[in-house]
């Protein structure tokens, strides 16, 4: 019987439950099950790889491409084990004979990867002319966008042999140093305050935590000590980044690229002017981020922020919040929003597929886990109690919602979601869930959580905005010298983390070296994808407010998948993400936010005058 909007969800597991794939780390079957991925990955691969046929004939290709989808679907090149394995290391860390299975599972796929890649780069080298009556063929209609994005990225492809190259090359032009700056820095100690006032020696990671504390004393003093290793370790960043910068361009230039951020976006399946149109619309709004920023100084009452207390927490949210109730409260809000969202977290949880509690060896984090489609999707969670662990699982939930209602509409090669929309579902119920918290708090506990709010919502869209601009000129400039020394990295990453800042946050002694441990710039134009999806999130969350039958609309945009780009998907639900105006309406969401936070802090008596706009 389907479960009605009144009843709770009872919490009767709150471990994962992998009997779906196999009982027990030593399940017999497991044998029996990889035997029968080496044949079905071997029929397919001996099926096909001496043909050519289907890179001629359209209706040879639907029998190739059919088949290849029945593979992913069912098998894959790991079957349950890898999956299996993969998610019982995240469950315990620390156990080697899980490592080590896990790691015999993985060389068994890759194998089967290597064996079976040509089905994909020999479809990229189809001819051009043949590839638009490929695309316009009715019977290749169920596979189109999935050939869209082979051919769009076959543009900036090489021959084979030079692919290897570029492979082979790519541990020591590119990944070997960003490890090492990684590296030197995790292994950097100092000692410091913690927050019952007495001096230890900590390590880097927590060095940073500490910068966020409510203790001045404490933050400025880890402050220091962070800006030490930092300032250590930037002669090295800066051989580094010129390497990686130097790797870039070489490879820009043999694949014959427009410009920097080309291959990003072609691997995101989105277009560069709607990402341009984004980043110019965010930063066009960084007056947003300094009011904040002014607003935080004036109930923390100080003149000035410094850079390292950006993201000091203002007041206190103390309230527990036990699994169950919130289970039952994020449960609520999803029934609300569509009944279906309920049913799928309902099942997530009587079927055991979210593990809810920390444990020795298990990981520190939280995500939301998918591999084939016709395997179940897994959360995995750290709950403490606490508001953020609340809204840790509304977030992750929108992943699972995101993959159960793809799994329902799309075949096995478009299941999945770009990385330039990933983030909308878990951030679209994310903000429901904290609004129905905020409604029911008194107005002190209100602020606090707007306040919270409000950073993240800062630091996920107008900073990482800034940071594309940043990576964007630190390109540009590498180009036309060719060297970049590490004053001027830091000049250039100063004047674009100022231009959101404003005022209330001073660009501290030390902060132009911030630029040494930010991994994200090594990964190349990969935070524009925070900025779009939340902003993607909040435009949709306006719309259902303002009309509550467009919660379909917003069902069809996550059951999409990977079936066509986020333009077309949006495009089909009335929505142009190339028009500023789009991006415009999820700004106003985080600017009436702001406005309501500064008129109830003005309420309380936290401070006083309107602030300058």
């Amino acid at each position: 019987m389907p479960r009605t909007r009144q009843q709770k969800v009872k919490v009767t597991r709150t471990k994962w439950n992998l009997k779906p794939l196999f009982a027990s780390d030593n399940d017999p079957r497991m044998e029996e099950k990889r035997k029968i991925v080496s044949e079905k990955s071997n029929a397919f691969i001996n099926a096909w790889k001496d043909r050519i046929d289907y890179l001629e004939d359209p209706l040879i290709l639907k029998q190739a491409l059919d088949q290849y989808e029945l593979w992913k679907r069912q098998w894959g090149t790991d079957g349950d084990e890898g999956y299996y394995f993969w998610l019982r290391t995240q469950q315990d860390q620390t156990d080697a004979k899980l490592k080590a299975k896990f790691n015999k599972i993985e060389e068994f796929s890759k194998k089967l990867e290597n064996e079976s890649q040509f089905f994909y780069l020999r479809i990229a080298r189809i001819r051009p002319e043949l590839q638009e009556r490929f695309l316009k063929h009715s019977a290749l209609g169920k596979y189109h966008h999935f050939l869209e994005r082979i051919f769009a990225e076959s543009r900036y492809h090489l021959s084979e042999p030079e692919e290897k190259i570029m492979n082979l090359k790519s541990a020591t032009s590119y990944s070997n140093w960003t490890r090492m700056t990684s590296e030197f820095l995790s292994r950097e100690e100092r000692a410091v305050l913690t927050e019952k006032g007495v001096k230890k020696v900590m390590p880097f990671s927590e060095v940073t935590g500490l910068m966020n504390s409510k203790h001045k004393r404490v933050r400025d003093r880890a402050a220091e000590a962070f800006n030490d290793i930092l300032k250590k370790n930037v002669d090295v960043a800066e051989a580094e980044i010129n390497s990686v910068l130097a790797n870039k361009k070489v490879d820009d230039e043999l694949r014959s690229t427009l410009r920097p951020d080309t291959l990003r976006h072609v691997a995101d399946d989105i277009e560069s002017e709607v990402v341009d149109t984004l980043i110019a619309s965010v930063a066009g709004r960084f007056d947003i981020p300094a009011r904040y920023y002014a607003l935080k100084a004036k109930l923390l009452k100080i003149k000035r922020l410094e850079y390292h207390e950006r993201n000091v927490e203002y007041g206190v949210v103390a309230k527990r919040y036990p699994y169950p109730q919130s289970v039952d409260l994020v449960h609520t809000v999803m029934n609300k929003l569509d009944r279906k969202f309920g049913e799928i977290f309902a099942g997530f949880i009587e079927n055991g597929q979210i593990d809810a509690f920390p444990r020795k060896g298990k990981d520190s984090g939280a995500f939301c886990m998918h591999h084939l489609i016709t395997q179940p999707t897994y959360i995995l969670l750290n709950h403490t109690n606490k508001l953020h662990d609340v809204l840790t699982i509304a977030h992750e939930l929108g992943h699972g919602i995101n993959n159960e209602l793809i799994r329902e509409k799309q075949h096995a090669l478009d299941f999945g979601t770009p990385t330039s929309t990933a983030e909308v579902a878990s951030t679209f119920m994310e903000d429901f869930v904290l609004e129905e918290i905020i409604r029911s708090a008194d107005d002190e506990l209100r602020l606090a959580i707007m306040m919270q709010k409000l950073n993240d919502d800062v630091s996920s869209i107008f900073r990482q905005a800034a940071c594309y601009r940043f990576e964007q000129e630190l390109h540009a400039v590498f180009r036309t010298k060719g060297y970049l020394s590490k004053e001027e990295i830091g000049t250039l990453f100063r004047k674009h983390m100022a231009a959101y800042m404003g005022k209330a946050v001073e660009q501290s002694e030390g902060s132009e070296n911030w630029w040494v441990y930010w991994s994200h710039i090594r990964y190349f134009f990969y935070v524009y994808s925070y900025a779009g999806g939340l902003l993607i999130s909040k435009a949709l969350q306006n719309s259902v407010k303002r009309d509550p039958a467009f919660i379909e609309k917003v069902k069809e945009f996550l059951s999409a998948g990977l079936s066509d780009s986020p333009k077309n998907i949006f495009r089909r639900l009335g929505i142009d993400v190339a028009d500023k105006q789009f991006w415009g309406k999820g700004l106003d969401e985080v600017e009436k936010l702001l406005n309501e936070t500064e008129a109830l802090a003005r309420k309380l008596g936290k401070i006083g005058a309107r602030l300058s706009r």
